[in-house]
């Protein structure tokens, strides 16, 4: 059974990989520089974020014994 907390992993790791993409697109149709320091910041976090869950959801595998993504399936 997957832990509620896992999903949240999960769902931060999403939300992580959309800032980024939306950082990318936002600053290839930016006009100014505000927009460009305004989406410079949200790659920032975006990928900062997608580390730190990434380490946390590794800690989560190590300490339950699950090789695969908690979405994915049983242990093999």
């Amino acid at each position: 059974m997957v832990k509620p907390c896992d999903l949240h992993l999960e769902e931060s790791l999403k939300l992580a990989e959309r800032l980024i993409d939306l950082s990318f697109k936002g600053d290839q149709d930016r006009e100014d520089n505000g927009c460009g320091i305004i989406y410079g910041v949200m790659r920032d976090a975006g990928f900062r974020l997608k580390h730190l869950v990434s380490r946390e959801m590794e800690t989560h595998r190590q300490r339950s014994g699950r090789k695969r993504s908690p979405t994915k399936g049983p242990n093999p």
